[in-house]
């Protein structure tokens, strides 16, 4: 981590929501899903959240060797936003603790505000975690 991330850095990450952002393809094998409406899920609203976060960080980062993971996440989603239209995330780094950083977040899509909370990531070392994913997959899949 270089030390050019620091708490009061702010960015702003614009997103045109496509059709396959909406509700009905967040799990479309789920029927119950097919006859929602089609506005932006809840679901792909946490993932924007998450990369605006990652492409702030990764230049503070010595990305990819170093790369970011969620932690947290505390959001509402409190307008609908049919595709078509484009979210705008503002963020801003609002504590650095060691590999943890905390984030206050909002979104808007032009009309509304469609969501504000907080999240936070953690920095890590990718080639260590991704030993770490390998060796859990070496234990086996879990038995239902």
């Amino acid at each position: 981590m270089k030390d050019t991330l620091k708490p009061g850095l702010t960015f702003e990450f614009q997103f045109k929501v496509p059709e396959n952002k909406t509700v009905p393809h967040l799990y479309p094998e789920m029927p119950e899903g097919q006859v929602m409406p089609k506005v932006f899920a809840t679901g792909y609203l946490v993932g924007l959240f998450e990369f605006s976060c990652i492409k702030f960080m990764n230049p503070h980062l010595d990305w990819p060797k170093e790369q970011s993971v969620g932690i947290g996440i505390n959001i509402n989603h409190s307008a609908a936003t049919p595709p078509g239209f484009t979210v705008t995330v503002k963020g801003k780094l609002e504590k650095v603790e060691g590999k943890k950083l905390s984030f206050s977040l909002s979104a808007d899509d032009g009309v509304d505000k469609i969501s504000e909370g907080t999240h936070e990531r953690f920095v890590i070392n990718a080639e260590k975690f991704n030993a770490g994913v390998e060796a859990k997959l070496k234990k086996g899949f879990p038995h239902a």
